[in-house]
């Protein structure tokens, strides 16, 4: 059984953190806009939440916050209201 380590929660970390950092709203329906800046916010909520518990050691709750961040990113680009093409950032097909 795997273990969850300070490494493997920062791995995931650096890789939501590449995929905030990329994403664009796709959209310009001012009810998709609102849907996807509210996927976004809840992502870096999350996102500040999993490097709020590494510091504090918790690699539990770290490991499931950043789990939440990455699946509101994945959640936006599978319903196309975000522009994204990364399949290793973001579950798109490969163009």
């Amino acid at each position: 059984m795997k273990k969850i380590t300070i490494s493997l929660v920062e791995r995931y970390c650096s890789i939501t953190k590449e995929a905030l950092e990329k994403v664009k709203i796709n959209t310009y329906d001012k009810n998709s806009i609102k849907m996807a800046e509210e996927l976004l916010k809840l992502s870096r909520c999350y996102f500040e939440d999993s490097e709020y518990f590494l510091k504090k050691g918790d690699l539990v709750d770290a490991f499931a916050a950043i789990n939440y961040a990455h699946a509101f990113l994945d959640c936006g680009a599978l319903l196309k209201l975000f522009d994204v093409s990364d399949n290793r950032l973001f579950m798109v097909d490969k163009e």
